[in-house]
């Protein structure tokens, strides 16, 4: 039986003596709530931001205005803005951000409903992943965050291999 995402991820980051930050719009602050029902994740977890308007986006996260204007909140570009903004705000190694399109409205022809953008922040760099999920408005959020979740273990296990 394998061990839950976020307890792997809780070993990862209190072996390396790392802390997360998160920034959620479409998840409505269930990665973080993922993360916390680790018992001692606070050794860790700093905070999160649940910004699902574009106006906390920008006020909390400074994601340029310009960059939601061009590319729309669901969009490369803005969940990189989103990661980096919450590491530098709350202090964090690794920041993970998500975006997306849980519906059951909402979508459009470039992002339709089910669409995800994860983004993740650390020293090393930027990434992000792209996810178009088939479920309901509930299971894309969960859909959305398994996979920041198992973004955040990839990055640390890559981190781990590499010293």
């Amino acid at each position: 039986m394998s061990i839950p995402l976020e307890q792997a991820i809780g070993t990862h980051l209190r072996t390396r003596s790392l802390k997360l930050a998160t920034a959620e719009s479409c998840t409505g602050g269930l990665v973080a709530d993922h993360i916390t029902n680790v018992p001692g994740s606070s050794d860790y977890f700093l905070g999160g931001v649940i910004c699902y308007a574009n106006e906390v986006k920008v006020s909390l996260l400074h994601v340029s205005s310009e960059t939601l204007r061009l590319h729309g909140a669901v969009s490369r570009e803005t969940v990189i803005e989103m990661a980096r903004g919450v590491r530098a705000v709350l202090g964090a190694d690794i920041g993970i951000s998500v975006s997306g399109v849980a519906g059951p409205g909402g979508g459009s022809p470039g992002n339709p409903v089910g669409t995800t953008w994860i983004g993740l922040s650390a020293p090393e760099g930027e990434w992000t992943r792209k996810f178009v999920w088939s479920g309901d408005r509930r299971g894309n959020k969960l859909s959305s965050t398994q996979a920041a979740l198992q973004f955040v273990l990839d990055y640390m296990d890559k981190k781990l291999e590499n010293g």
